[in-house]
């Protein structure tokens, strides 16, 4: 049956199209290899040993693969060598985008292969592209052999999560997804259990699935779980104890609020240590003495950092870490204590020249446009440098709209905890009310639930 498929298509092929290029064309990820692609690429080169051509994988870039879904284990390059190692492949190309139409365009392939998988499901618009633009350029055909059943991608990859990760490949994840993505979504966890409801959140709009990027250890959120003051009360080894329990059940990266850095003997010592453990990032505030809440603006009494310390702190902490990867960024309280833009940009500049790896933003107005502002001067002299905000006050602009104005990362920085504290407070009360807990059970996850979030208790 197969045969008589493949002889039907390969002669209506050669009838019809001119194929003076000879490519049999193949898109994948090739994050994890397995048999399925195997299967797939074995039909690729039939189709073009009867043709005498070559099969060409055009491979997704690490941009592509995260437009759609989680980044990539493998970086594009790493991915390309395993399949150059691959006798059945020919070339391997980059494809930028989901959709094959710029690869078929510049190759004018005589087939393209895919599973029969795509014909329903997120992948119909792609699908439907590739006829589209095969009978408008009049090159080729699409081949779509039955998916190999018992493999899932899918499936392979939440067995790797269950396994782990590693320190190094945790650490390195933030750059990576800066590069690859705009905007990132991160959002406070404040303990093992916050953090695993963030890693398993999603919806779907539009056909794509939208999850959190990564993991915000905020400072706030860690000293009020504990019932302290938020003036860097806790000490940094109690909170490396927690992240080391996030990281046990998690697999996303993490930024770690490190208030003022502290002295810069101990910001370089605090650098090594959250190295070590597999902290992506540290964001330090250019204020001095006992830490206030941002928010409180000058309602309390809160001081600035001088521009050349803030910026000795970075080049310590910078001079401390080992790796390339691990980041130190600058948050500028300028805009929150109405010290004015000009101030703030001077700041970012300088810290930018320091080292910094990236500038945080901070705003407590209601209205986004001083951040915009910021964010539009700033880019129109540095277009590279990462910059993270914090939309706590002006909340009602979408991290969408901000990722298009320039924005690298959101942070929502202590949205869980909060909603964790009406939860609580809402359902003590019910039980003392009621003298019994039946009318507050709907406001309350099940057992069950909790349980199935926990790998391994099912």
């Amino acid at each position: 049956m197969r045969r008589k498929t493949f002889h039907t298509a390969f002669c209506i092929a050669t009838r019809k199209y001119p194929m003076p290029r000879k490519i049999v064309y193949v898109a994948m990820s090739a994050d994890l290899i397995h048999p399925g692609h195997i299967n797939i690429l074995k039909i690729a080169k039939d189709y073009a040993s009867k043709i005498k051509g070559e099969v060409v994988v055009g491979l997704l870039t690490d941009k592509a693969i995260a437009s759609y879904k989680r980044l990539p284990y493998m970086n594009y390059e790493q991915r390309k060598a395993v399949l150059e190692s691959i006798a059945l492949i020919d070339r391997v190309i980059p494809q930028d985008t989901l959709s094959y139409e710029g690869n078929i365009r510049l190759l004018k392939p005589a087939f393209v292969i895919h599973g029969d998988d795509w014909k329903s499901g997120a992948q119909v618009k792609t699908r439907q592209n590739v006829l589209d633009t095969l009978a408008e350029l009049g090159c080729g055909e699409l081949i779509e052999p039955h998916y190999t059943q018992g493999i899932s991608s899918t499936q392979l990859n939440e067995n790797a999560r269950a396994i782990g990760i590693s320190t190094n490949a945790r650490l390195s994840l933030l750059r990576r997804l800066i590069s690859a993505k705009t905007p990132l979504r991160f959002i406070e966890t404040h303990s093992a259990l916050s953090a695993l409801i963030a890693q398993n959140a999603f919806v779907n709009r539009n056909g794509t699935k939208v999850e959190f990027d990564g993991f915000w250890s905020s400072s706030l959120t860690d000293s009020t779980s504990r019932g302290k003051p938020d003036i860097e009360a806790v000490e940094l080894q109690s909170r490396l104890n927690t992240i080391n329990e996030i990281f046990e059940v998690t697999s996303k990266p993490l930024i770690y609020d490190a208030d003022t850095g502290g002295k810069i003997e101990h910001f370089a010592f605090a650098v090594r240590s959250l190295e070590r453990t597999g902290v992506s990032a540290c964001i330090i505030e250019d204020k001095t003495g006992l830490k206030k809440n941002s928010l409180l603006g000058n309602e309390v009494a809160q001081t600035q950092d001088d521009i050349k310390d803030f910026c000795d702190k970075i080049r310590a902490g910078k001079e401390a870490q080992i790796t390339s990867d691990f980041m130190i960024i600058a948050r500028i309280e300028s805009l929150i204590l109405d010290k004015g833009m000009e101030d703030a940009l001077n700041r970012a500049f300088a810290y930018v020249e320091a080292g910094a790896d990236g500038i945080m933003i901070h705003s407590r107005h209601k209205s986004p446009n001083e951040i915009l502002e910021f964010i539009a001067k700033f880019r129109a002299k540095n277009s590279l440098t990462p910059i993270v905000v914090v939309p706590t006050s002006f909340n009602e602009i979408t991290a969408q709209d901000l990722g298009e104005a320039g924005a690298n990362v959101i942070i929502y920085a202590n949205h869980l905890l909060r909603a964790g504290f009406v939860a609580m407070k809402e359902v003590a009360q019910g039980i003392l009310q009621n003298d019994r807990s039946a009318e507050i059970e709907s406001k309350c996850m099940s057992v069950k639930e909790i349980l199935s979030l926990i790998p391994g208790t099912i």
